[in-house]
């Protein structure tokens, strides 16, 4: 697709108003709206693929989408669940999950979104601190949902989901009791269902931060955030869901690794695709770079969702020339790559440019204010390492403690204001933290909510991000931002991934620690897969180190490298230096200092 020639930002964020009726539902302008139209009800909504390729993709349209969501709801209302009652959903990217926010959402409840990655503690924490009456579960996410039910005395309803691509005829018998086959009771529910009325701001989500900063706190996400959400996933898609996306009249069709239940996979994939009537795919299968590949390509994917982790294994494992880039290898159709979660860096956006053929739109978001902050190469050029400017809608600054803008170039939290540049209410905003008035409070200074990420501005308005406000470090007085070392190591081809710390010293205060991922190839090349040994290996840590003094100042190389075979992630793709941090803060308290 073309990128402008011309900056169309100004005219298009100046002139952009909210339209938000007194009453919305995700479920009615998700699903109901094109069941009910006679030339969209027989599109996919979700098309499921499967990590055995032998097995065919298998579509479900709009109409069944609806018709299987009328039957869930039914048969949930029919089990006691009530219009605000919350709803938990331990489902990976398949059909039915689809079919569950529906049922949930139509019906006036709140749904919980779980990764199926969570452990039992993890469950029983956020089952127990919502009060969830009921929870749909698939079968394999039973083994940490059994031994947790007993302590969740709300939670009166089981509905599980039997293996994908298979009839489950024999899955009653290895049900549990307490525990309901969920086609079973589908089979005996109703197709119709009457949608509950709700307010624009009625609560929809309850989902759950991601812990990054500390204990997770419950983010009550009311229906009108969807739509507070659309101008960033329009822009940062490159204008997804408002044309075609070539002459003949083929459709956006959308993929992303991220889990739906996440706000990257559910408010930036799975509800504003459907939103816009369009098919999304849903794969269950682990992250793989070169499958990843190989599924837009057989899926004809035309916008993505990556986080710069999977762009990053993408990089570093599929390699291309100028006369056969990736592009042309897997005959891609990609129009778009938002990326959000850490920043992408010049590396892989160059990468994304050459070898993908699209120009990476980064987005800047959280899990309270989704998308507020990006790009969108079509109608305005990015720069760079940017994250971008405020998107359409959003009324965003750089802060100080006070609460004042900062200057140009000063570090400070990047802010949201309730109210748009006009004066009106901005609907991206979550409700509140659940049962935490406190954490919800302490989240503003006036009518800024602050996202503890600290960012600079530059004189037309692009913010730089410099990290989350407790990533950032002072080393020998100087302070460390750790995206920009981290990026800088990842340009060595022996690098995979990256993590920046400060390591305590006793004279220093601190120094810069690197912990890194070696990439596969460079292993390979070496034979010898013995991370032990790449310990003591000078050479390669003084080739890293240098490295890093020829592209950045001298005070943030690191003065001490760690190799280990993978960083510690949240389920959203983000590095968690936080436990790192406090790694290093431990061995400080129990080793002998010595010299760095």
């Amino acid at each position: 697709m073309p990128l402008m020639t011309t900056d169309a930002y100004p005219l298009i964020h100046n002139q952009f108003r909210w339209l938000v009726p007194q009453e919305f539902n995700i479920a009615q302008v998700c699903c109901r709206r094109w069941a009910q139209d006679s030339s969209a009800q027989e599109k996919p909504a979700v098309v499921a693929y499967y990590p055995d390729s032998a097995v065919k993709p298998v579509p479900l349209s709009y109409k069944a989408l609806a018709r299987d969501a009328n039957r869930l709801s039914d048969a949930l209302r029919f089990e006691g669940v009530k219009p605000g009652d919350r709803v938990a959903i331990i489902m990976p990217q398949r059909c039915e999950t689809a079919v569950a926010y529906m049922a949930v959402l139509q019906m006036g409840a709140v749904a919980v979104p779980l990764s199926m990655l969570f452990g039992p503690d993890a469950l029983q924490y956020r089952l127990e601190n919502s009060d969830a009456v009921a929870v749909i579960a698939d079968e394999t996410a039973l083994a940490n949902l059994r031994p947790v039910r007993p302590n969740c005395p709300d939670l009166r309803i089981c509905l599980v989901v039997g293996n994908e691509g298979e009839i489950p005829i024999d899955l009653p018998g290895r049900l549990q009791a307490g525990e309901q086959d969920y086609h079973l009771v589908l089979d005996g529910a109703n197709d119709s269902f009457d949608l509950v009325a709700t307010k624009a701001d009625d609560a929809a989500v309850l989902i759950y931060t991601s812990g990054t900063t500390g204990p997770p706190k419950g983010a009550l996400i009311p229906h009108q955030a969807l739509i507070g959400n659309l101008t960033g996933f329009v822009a940062s898609q490159n204008w997804f869901g408002f044309d075609s996306v070539d002459n003949t009249g083929t459709e956006s069709i959308f993929w992303s690794p991220a889990d739906w239940a996440w706000t990257g996979g559910l408010m930036d994939a799975l509800l504003p695709t459907l939103y816009f009537g369009r098919p999304i795919v849903a794969y269950n299968g682990r992250f793989d770079p070169l499958k990843a590949l190989e599924l837009m390509r057989d899926a004809a994917v035309t916008h993505t969702f990556l986080f710069p982790t999977a762009l990053k294994a993408m990089m570093k494992a599929v390699t291309g020339t100028k006369r056969q880039t990736v592009r042309l290898q897997f005959h891609l159709k990609l129009q778009a790559i938002m990326s959000a979660g850490e920043a992408v860096g010049d590396a892989v956006g160059s990468y994304c440019e050459q070898q993908l053929g699209v120009r990476v739109n980064e987005m800047f978001g959280q899990t309270e204010i989704n998308y507020v902050v990006g790009n969108c190469n079509r109608y305005w050029p990015s720069r760079p390492g940017s994250m971008g400017k405020a998107y359409p809608g959003h009324q965003v600054r750089v802060i100080d403690d006070s609460g004042n803008e900062c200057a140009v170039g000063e570090p400070g939290d990047v802010a949201v204001n309730r109210f748009d540049i006009h004066g009106d209410p901005d609907p991206v905003f979550f409700l509140g933290y659940w049962k935490n008035a406190v954490a919800t409070q302490a989240k503003y200074t006036g009518n800024w909510c602050r996202t503890g990420d600290i960012a600079t501005r530059d004189v037309d308005g692009y913010l730089w991000y410099q990290g989350r406000s407790d990533d950032m470090f002072k080393a020998a007085g100087y302070r460390i931002g750790p995206g920009e070392v981290e990026n800088c190591l990842v340009k060595h081809p022996a690098v995979a991934n990256a993590a920046v710390v400060p390591k305590p010293d006793a004279a220093r205060g601190a120094v810069v620690k690197a912990y890194v991922v070696l990439a596969p190839d460079f292993i390979a090349i070496r034979g010898d897969g013995d991370l032990e040994k790449f310990q003591f290996d000078a050479k390669l840590i003084a080739q890293l180190q240098q490295h890093v003094k020829g592209k950045l100042a001298p005070y943030e190389y690191p003065k001490e490298i760690e190799f280990v075979e993978a960083l510690p992630m949240t389920t959203t793709g983000k590095v968690q230096r936080r436990i790192l941090r406090l790694q290093e803060e431990e061995r400080a308290r129990t080793l002998p200092s010595a010299k760095t």
